[in-house]
């Protein structure tokens, strides 16, 4: 066994490639040393801003051989057919392969085929020449008149097999034992024997190879230089990474610039000098306020101790947040309101209007919602109104990411409720699964209704115009959309049925695209809110969308009608899925959320979930297990009967024809189960209505071990599977047993 080291020295690479890169390397040569036979141990990759680096530490000497068999055509098959079959076997003629014998499908021929093994190197040769000609850069470039390309031009190109040059050529350069250092403080070319020395070889000559040493080294540095200060770093460990992406040889320093730039907030003066300089913000450990100094990462150790380099990114900071000082004073300058109605200028998307459009939708639905959420609903419907504002402001415009913060400060500066201001922050909540959402019991619950409001019109907005997502890719990022909601609700305990609320967003969206803007649609639908999805409550939303239409076209008509009917059903289905993965994730099964989805008409994602926990923990009980094997007993025998008399047994039974004892007491027990668990449910009991099921446990034991269902008299028979069908339904109350696993 030897140890291969490669390592591919380049021009810089960009930052945000090196990481994905190294990985690349590690998973293309792996596979294709052993797609060649050559069976290698775990790889280990590295990157700098410069360099490429792969070491396997176990790698065989060659390949085994290998003998194979190649079944060929029938005898007597068309001469092309058997010219074919010796090529591809490499055979000079038949009288090298061997005939099968075959009674069924007739005799056909087999060649057997020896491969001898291959050296290691010639292997390794073969393997990185194709990678290196394959590799998957995002971006990359040729030079010169070669047709090669790299991410950038390639200087060197080292490769060691147990301490021997493995010899090949990438784009003319050929492989050596040779690499250099630091660009600037390296001392030219030098020789290395393995990986070892090669590391430790780098870091005589100013290069740490390990991006996690380079993280590390520059979280040191910066946390001793703040505290030295007697500030605080303002942590940030995307900054960290892409520093460590930038630098071979980091070296942290500090700087500052004018306290005048304070006035402007900490977040955009952050924001401003990470995106432009790649610095780090310091603040007083205390009051948490920013300081008037920053920490920049260098590549090199300056012979001034850095008082250039500092000089030079303090006059570059100082212009930068300049421009961010006059985009705050310039957007004071407007209150929010101007900035709102700009929004008619801004496209949301062609078929869904422009995002004043949108924000007049996002404005009803949080009027709506904000009861559910204990907002005030006028406040809910002004905060929504400004939601979207910031999206005009020259801040925004700078620094997209700052959006919702900086419409919570601009409200603020004009003294807006607080409640409202922090809802254009916090409506944008929660933007991935590791953030937090906005909660209630916190005094967010105007931002709880404007976010639910928000992602519910996107949701709807997309569905409504066939753009849901697909199995290879989710533009419009409704899966996260859909999950925000559902964690919202969870975390909020909300009561938000879902399917009136689908229909009513269902109706703005077309109401509007029908009215083409020419005047707000009519606010009174109170008429769709708290009711099922009958075809009644359908026929009162179109009559909604259609008032004042008179010359839509029976096609466009249709058109809409199927809208309003599909987006909804299949937009609950969507929460089902997407509440299936959130529960798996926590531990739950998502059978329980099958068995309690089947009931029909569970539209309530805080209520599911409740009765998905009251339902496992039941399970988990002896009552629960030995009840779900009798109710499944039950349904089985109840298909079987029922497949076979080709009719259904579903309905009361005869109290009068029950004889034996353990009938009688399984049909009082299922009558008091039925009242005691439809009280409990009314009162969001779950737990109570797991109990009361429970119940049933010994009746239908008693009755399974002592009934013959099945009996001689037709009428006791078809009385006894009747009563089996009130189990089913007596449980049908709580759950449908028959989709839990088990």
């Amino acid at each position: 066994m030897s140890e291969l080291l490669l390592e591919l020295l380049s021009e810089e690479i960009p930052a945000r490639m090196q990481s994905r890169a190294a990985e690349d390397l590690k998973r293309l040569v792996v596979d294709g040393l052993k797609a060649r036979g050559l069976d290698v141990d775990e790889a280990r990759a590295y990157s700098t801003p410069r360099r490429l680096t792969l070491v396997i530490e176990r790698v065989p000497e060659g390949s085994p051989a290998v003998s194979e068999e190649k079944k060929g055509p029938r005898v007597g098959a068309p001469e092309q057919a058997v010219q074919g079959f010796l090529k591809s076997a490499g055979l000079s003629s038949l009288k090298d392969a061997t005939i099968v014998k075959d009674e069924k499908k007739g005799d056909y021929y087999v060649a057997k085929i020896e491969k001898p093994g291959r050296a290691a190197p010639e292997i390794v040769a073969e393997t990185v020449t194709e990678v290196a000609a394959k590799f998957p850069w995002p971006k990359s470039m040729r030079w010169g008149s070669s047709p090669f390309q790299w991410v950038r031009p390639l200087q060197s190109v080292l490769c060691l097999l147990g301490g021997k040059v493995v010899p090949f050529e990438i784009n003319g350069l050929p492989s050596g034992h040779e690499t250099r250092g630091h660009r600037f403080m390296g001392s030219g070319p030098f020789k290395v024997r393995n990986f070892a020395d090669y590391e430790e070889k780098l870091a005589a000559h100013h290069v740490i190879l390990d991006p996690a040493k380079r993280i590390a080294t520059i979280s040191e540095q910066a946390h001793a230089l703040a505290k030295s200060a007697k500030l605080e770093l303002v942590e940030d460990d995307a900054l960290l990474a892409e520093n460590a992406g930038l630098t071979e040889w980091p070296v942290v320093l500090m700087g500052s610039f004018e306290k005048a730039f304070l006035e402007v907030p900490g977040e955009v003066l952050t924001t401003s000098m990470k995106t432009h300089q790649k610095c780090f913000s310091l603040r007083d450990p205390k009051t948490k306020k920013l300081a008037n100094k920053f920490l920049l990462v260098a590549n090199l150790v300056a012979k001034d101790g850095g008082a250039q380099i500092v000089s030079g990114n303090e006059k570059v900071i100082r212009a930068r947040l300049s421009d961010a000082k006059f985009f705050w004073e310039q957007d004071l300058k407007h209150p929010l309101g101007e900035m709102a109605g700009k929004l008619a200028n801004i496209t949301f998307h062609e078929k869904l209007g422009s995002q004043k459009d949108r924000v007049e939708r996002i404005e009803q639905l949080a009027f709506e919602l904000a009861g559910a959420c204990d907002a005030d609903p006028q406040d809910a419907r002004r905060a929504a109104g400004l939601c979207k504002a910031d999206l005009v402001s020259e801040m925004v415009g700078e620094f997209p990411e700052l959006q919702g913060l900086m419409g919570r400060y601009y409200a603020e500066a004009v003294g807006t409720k607080p409640e409202i201001a922090r809802a254009l922050e916090l409506h944008y909540k929660p933007k991935g699964p590791t953030d937090t959402v906005p909660r209630e019991d916190q005094g967010d619950a105007v931002a709880v209704a404007v976010a639910l409001a928000d992602k519910l019109d996107t949701l709807v907005g997309f569905w409504a115009i066939g753009e849901k997502p697909t199995g290879s890719g989710d533009p419009y990022q409704l899966r996260r959309a859909a999950l925000g909601v559902i964690r919202i609700v969870l975390e909020n305990d909300l009561r938000v049925p879902l399917v009136p609320v689908l229909l009513r967003a269902t109706g703005k969206i077309l109401k509007q695209s029908l009215r083409k803007n020419e005047q707000v649609f009519a606010e009174d639908i109170a008429i769709l809110s708290h009711r099922a999805p009958t075809a009644e409550l359908i026929k009162d939303l179109l009559d909604f969308i259609f008032v004042g239409e008179r010359q839509l076209s029976q096609k466009d008509k249709d058109r809409l009608i199927r809208v309003a009917r599909e987006v909804p059903a299949d937009l609950l289905s969507f929460f089902a899925d997407r509440l299936k993965v959130f529960l798996k994730d926590q531990g739950k099964r998502h059978d329980l959320i099958d068995a309690i989805f089947s009931l029909g008409g569970q539209d309530d994602l805080a209520l599911i979930v409740k009765r998905v926990e009251a339902l496992d923990a039941f399970l988990k009980t002896d009552d629960g297990t030995n009840l779900l094997a009798g109710v499944k007993r039950a349904a089985n025998i109840l298909s079987i009967e029922e497949k076979k008399d080709k009719q259904s047994y579903a309905g009361p039974y005869d109290l009068a024809l029950l004889k034996e004892k353990e009938e009688i007491a399984l049909a009082a027990a299922i009558e008091a189960v039925k009242q005691d668990t439809v009280a409990a449910i009314q009162v969001e009991n779950f737990a109570g209505a797991m109990r009361a099921l429970s119940e049933l446990r010994s009746p239908v034991d008693a009755f399974f071990d002592k009934i013959l269902v099945n009996a001689e008299d037709k009428k006791i028979r078809e009385n006894r599977l009747r009563l089996l069908s009130e189990i089913r339904a007596a449980t049908l109350t709580v759950a449908d047993f028959s989709k839990i696993s088990g």
